[in-house]
């Protein structure tokens, strides 16, 4: 027979171990930029197709963006991806209208999933 005192304790760590194994970060896919197209449609303005690739499992977790960043790492546009592509793998969105600076010759393209962020790595890519 136990105390009550035990039972208590049991019940809390009972609590605690299935905290701790909620609490672990899943180690989810980044998204990956597969392709990028670029073109200058005026004057240091220019339209981004990008292609990425995720394992997009719904609302819960997808790419839900990317966004076109200076060599400095300031951002010039952002494309929000405002729904789940789980049977449409890779996908191709488009931004139009970002404004580069005169005399850049190369960007740096980031994406983003929910609930992840933003990756850590940059895709560098040259401008016509």
């Amino acid at each position: 027979m136990t105390s009550p005192q035990h039972a208590r304790y049991s019940a809390h760590m009972k609590k605690l171990i299935l905290f701790l194994f909620l609490a672990t970060p899943v180690l989810a896919e980044e998204p990956i930029i597969e392709d990028i197209t670029v073109t200058r449609t005026a004057p240091e303005t220019y339209r981004f197709s990008v292609t990425i690739r995720h394992p997009d499992t719904g609302w819960e977790h997808y790419a839900d963006g990317w966004r076109v960043l200076d060599m400095d790492g300031n951002e010039l546009g952002m494309r929000v991806l405002f729904h789940p592509h789980v049977n449409e793998q890779p996908f191709t969105r488009s931004l139009d209208g970002v404004k580069i600076p005169r005399g850049t010759t190369q960007v740096q393209l980031q994406a983003r999933d929910l609930p992840e962020g933003w990756n850590e790595g940059t895709t560098v890519v040259d401008l016509p």
